[in-house]
Parts: C-alpha cells; sequence; structure tokens
C-alpha cells in the first residue's frame, strides 16, 4: 500500500471475515521507512512482497493466501505473480486501477526519463503530473485522503515515475503469463492509470478464472467513491466464492 486512511482501514474491517490480513507499505509511502514518494525500484518492492507473503503463510499454515493491490501496488502483484514459484502460493489476486497502462503529460518524459532518473533520482517534477487529476467523486473521501499525513501530495519524483513506466512496460509485454485467479476492478472515467490497458489484461491474460467489472464514470480511487460499499461487496463476494469453492467457470 501507499496511504493510510480511515476508508482503506473500513475496507480491511470488513474483509477480516476471512481471517487475518496483513499490510505491506512500499518503501517511502504510508507509514513506512525511506524519502516521502521516492521508490529507487519496484523490483525491490516486488521482492519485498514475496518476503512478506512467505512469512504470512509461515504464520498462517493452511490458509488460502489473496492479494489485493492497488493502482501501482497492483502492479506489483501482478509482477510477482508472474513467477510460477510464487504463483503457486496464491489462491487468488483482487486488483483496482491496476497501473497496466500509464500516460505521462507529454511523450518527453518517456524519453527523458531514463537519463533524468539517473541524473537527478530524487528530483520532483510537477510537469509530469496532470494538473487537477480527479481521483474520487466525493468531496468528502477526498478530505479524509488528502488530510492524512501519511498522503503524499507533491509532484512525482522523477525515480518514482520512471519506475511506474518501466513495470507497466514489462507488464503490458507478459500479459499472455498470468495464469493466477483474478478480479479486476476500474473506473472508466480513471485518468490515472488506464481502463483499456485494464481490459487488455483481461482479454489476454491466460487464467481461467478472470473477472473484470468496469464502473462507468468512476474515478481512480474506487473505494473513496461514493459508491464504495457496493464495490467492497463486489470483492467480499468474489472472495466468498473462492474460499468456499463455489466458483463457477
Amino acid at each position: 500500500m501507499n496511504r493510510d486512511n480511515v476508508l482503506w482501514n473500513n475496507f480491511f474491517r470488513d474483509s477480516t471475515i476471512f481471517g487475518s490480513h496483513e499490510l505491506l507499505f512500499l518503501l517511502g509511502h504510508g507509514g513506512s521507512d525511506g524519502l516521502h514518494a521516492y521508490v529507487h525500484s519496484l523490483d525491490a518492492a516486488v521482492k519485498d512482497m514475496k518476503l512478506f507473503v512467505e512469512k504470512v503463510l509461515a504464520d498462517n499454515p493452511g490458509l488460502p493466501c489473496f492479494c489485493f493491490g492497488h493502482s501501482t501496488g497492483a502492479a506489483i502483484v501482478l509482477k510477482a505473480v508472474l513467477d510460477p514459484k510464487f504463483e503457486a502460493n496464491v489462491a487468488g489476486v483482487v486488483l483496482t486501477s491496476p497501473a497496466v497502462g500509464v500516460e505521462p503529460s507529454h511523450p518527453i518524459f518517456v524519453v527523458l526519463a531514463p537519463i533524468v532518473s539517473f541524473l537527478l533520482p530524487r528530483y520532483q517534477i510537477s510537469a509530469a503530473n496532470k494538473n487537477g487529476m480527479p481521483v474520487s467523486r466525493d468531496p468528502e473521501a477526498l478530505v479524509a485522503k488528502y488530510t492524512d499525513p501519511l498522503v503524499y501530495t507533491g509532484s512525482i519524483r522523477v525515480r518514482t515515475g520512471y519506475e511506474i513506466l518501466r513495470i507497466t512496460t514489462y507488464l503490458q509485454r507478459n500479459l499472455n503469463r498470468l495464469k493466477v485467479p483474478f478480479l479486476l476492478l476500474h473506473g472508466t472515467a480513471d485518468t490515472v492509470t488506464d481502463p483499456e490497458a485494464s481490459k487488455k489484461l483481461h482479454k489476454y491474460a491466460s487464467s481461467a478464472d478472470k473477472t473484470m467489472k468496469l464502473y462507468q464514470g468512476f474515478l481512480h480511487d474506487l473505494l473513496f467513491e461514493p459508491e464504495r460499499d457496493d464495490i467492497v461487496k463486489d470483492i467480499i463476494d468474489w472472495l466468498c466464492c473462492r474460499v468456499h469453492g463455489q466458483v463457477v467457470q
């Protein structure tokens, strides 16, 4: 995760009907160590996730493991489960607004990112952000989010942006390698991550059990939208079917 917030806490509270849940904060985000919003390597984040899940499984033997990821967190989950050894330990994944496709505000950033991220990795570049990019249609939820001291509201750091571009490029080249059961949720009006890329993921993934739900007019932070209770129900219903072995192919 890259943030902590009462709305996320409510989701995880509701999901405790399945047993224990564990949270992993991305380095530099939320309550983790490191320079705020600086990610030197998302490959390192993938490695950390694998080690974290190994520990969770060791502490909870016999329980099925489901991984949840949002936005860049979903991209990390996806890259992790492309590893067959790790995939074997995961019963399924839930992905909200996954960063399978992102579009910089100008194509020049794609060209310059590798160079600038090497020379000035921690530099914050405001032009890389789309000004006023909306993430929720609920004003109160936005206040709750942006008044949380653990939520980063500054400009994106060059290295972090480059790492996001790198992982999305990797995922788009390896969509057909995905075999784990997954639930993919995306708002059609999302301007942060591309819902069309999610459609490609659903289309080309090799998973026998794959479900996609597109929410018309919804924005990036689905669990901050006014209809978040319905979205949480969709997630819990999907998990219940797989935990209790009631999947209909």
